[in-house]
């Protein structure tokens, strides 16, 4: 198997991981810490605005490459076995249906508070 390959078998599991959070979250059995990692790892995944901007040479971009997968790993590892491998089935259907990616008003309305709010904090803090 070749770099290429390897990368999108890599790329593939991320985007299953990433979905496998958002089926996890709706779970009964999730527990509320676990829920609250996935969404903020769901949030931060498909959000425009990245911790580490994308502008600043090589940081921006190996906080996409290091700090997404390293929290997408963090987030799955807090899911119990059962939740973990219903939210996958059903992640792994999702994309062999490859339909359009799970849409929740809900959390575009929470993703774009939580960085309001950030963006308030961070003018409060510097006295403007």
């Amino acid at each position: 198997m070749g770099f290429l390959e390897t990368t999108r078998t890599w790329a593939r599991r991320l985007k299953r991981d990433v979905m496998t959070l958002w089926f996890a979250r709706s779970h009964p059995a999730t527990p509320w810490y676990a829920k609250a990692m996935g969404v903020f790892v769901v949030a931060y995944a498909l959000s425009p605005i990245d911790l580490i901007p994308d502008f600043i040479p090589v940081l921006g971009y190996l906080g996409d490459v290091i700090l997404l997968p390293v929290l997408i790993w963090l987030a799955v590892r807090l899911l119990p076995p059962q939740v973990l491998h219903d939210s996958r089935q059903k992640a792994e259907q999702q994309m062999l249906e490859q339909s359009a990616k799970p849409r929740s008003l809900a959390g575009a309305v929470a993703i774009v508070a939580i960085w309001l709010a950030i963006a308030g904090a961070l003018l409060l803090a510097s006295g403007v």
